[in-house]
């Protein structure tokens, strides 16, 4: 399990306006001359006293700095996926997201084939999958098309239901060359996945009460890939106030 799943700020890009500038001023100047009717002198008062900065300390500098990974992790996760055709124009959302799953399936016969295969209920309920993903029975979900490469083109978020456990795959898939390319794939326990300007961001539940994992994949055009730029445990819960000391945030040697 990653450190830290789930990854990225999602705030909504808000534009300033003249219309919300100019009601801006007039509440300030409002509240300016509510003090001033309120007796206040005018005069300049201090905010209190602030926290004293901390610098980053470095800890062991006599360690030599490592120049290859200790872990091959898959960073770059990319595959030309097999047995499913483009369209002509090479339009994405004219490729079957059910044909797609398939090809998955049949690419790993030894994760949904055999009754101790681990998603062997994904590839039984397949057949379900008569009217289209998010139908039924059909473990195949909706499917998302955005533009996440930023070639002007959309490329296809797709999920579907690890059965009978209670992960979700999602898969990003581009066109390159009239082939479909797999550019993202993670496997997990959901509690949403959102697409964020060129980022895809998936949430999951973490082991620790009032938090949550929080995963930022984003298209890297060097890489030709999504790539995992967050990965974060947030609190989601209410606060609870610890009857311990906390541990200062400065690092000391001793």
């Amino acid at each position: 399990m990653p450190l830290s799943r789930p990854g990225s700020p999602l705030g909504s890009l808000l534009g300033s306006r003249p219309g919300k500038a100019a009601r801006r001023a007039v509440v300030v100047a409002l509240l300016l001359a509510t003090a001033a009717g309120c007796g206040d002198a005018g005069g300049l008062e201090g905010a209190g006293s602030t926290p004293t900065a901390v610098g980053p300390a470095r800890l062991w500098p006599e360690q030599t700095p490592a120049s290859s990974p200790a872990f091959e992790i898959g960073e770059v996760n990319t595959e030309v996926v097999k047995g499913v055709k483009v369209p002509a124009g090479d339009d994405i959302r004219g490729v079957d997201p059910v044909g797609v799953v398939r090809a998955e399936i049949a690419a790993s016969p030894g994760d949904y084939e055999g009754g101790k295969a681990p998603y062997r209920d994904t590839a039984g309920r397949m057949t379900g999958c008569g009217k289209g993903p998010g139908h039924g029975r059909c473990p195949v979900l909706k499917p998302y098309y955005r533009d996440l490469t930023g070639d002007g083109r959309d490329d296809l978020t797709l999920g579907f239901r690890l059965l009978p456990g209670k992960t979700t795959a999602v898969r990003v898939y581009t066109v390159e060359k009239h082939r479909l390319v797999q550019v993202m794939s993670w496997e997990d326990a959901l509690s949403g996945v959102e697409l964020a300007g060129r980022s895809l961001v998936i949430r999951s539940p973490s082991e620790v009460a009032g938090y949550e994992y929080r995963l930022q994949w984003t298209w890297d055009r060097d890489q030709r890939a999504m790539l995992l730029t967050h990965d974060e445990m947030l609190r989601t819960g209410p606060r609870k106030h610890s009857r311990h000391p906390s541990v200062s945030s400065s690092a000391s040697a001793g």
